[in-house]
């Protein structure tokens, strides 16, 4: 890279839990700039979720964080050519990548469930990952399997 990386900017948490994650993760689900959409979005599914486990003693926040780190890959396999061939390497992951990386699933994975709207999708899916099943739950596992498959090229690592 010819440049130097690029300052990371201050991300302010959010208004009703305070956290800079909740704000990472509206900002991916935000669509078209429209943040508050994304924000109520997101407050909705706390709201079913704290609706839906009412007799456990968890809020929905700590349900939905542990349904991230749930979804969040260790590992990954990045393409690498040497002499002619291409092999899938095994790497670990940046801790912020897996951040995003599990970010990213989740919505994904929401965003083609079927259901009536996106909070409730999206609630889904939080406790589909919190239970470890769900689609990004299996992403997740499908990941670390190509890495335990290709785990003979490691030593192809850069």
């Amino acid at each position: 890279m010819r440049k130097s990386k690029p300052k990371q900017r201050i991300i302010l948490p959010d208004p009703r839990f305070n956290d800079t994650l909740v704000t990472r993760f509206v900002n991916d689900l935000m669509v078209d700039g429209k943040k508050n959409l994304a924000y109520k979005v997101f407050y909705d599914a706390m709201d079913i979720i704290a609706a839906k486990n009412k007799e456990e003693d968890k809020s929905p926040l700590e349900i939905w964080k542990k349904a991230l780190e749930n979804v969040t890959p260790m590992v990954e396999v990045k393409s690498r050519r040497i002499g002619g061939a291409t092999f899938q390497v095994p790497m670990e992951v940046n801790p912020r990548r897996k951040t995003a990386i599990s970010i990213r699933n989740m919505i994904k994975f929401s965003r083609q469930r079927s259901g009536k709207n996106m909070a409730e999708k999206l609630a889904q899916e939080i406790i589909a990952a919190y239970n470890e099943e769900g689609g990004a739950f299996k992403k997740k596992e499908e990941t670390h399997r190509m890495a335990d498959a290709n785990k003979a090229f490691a030593h192809f690592r850069f």
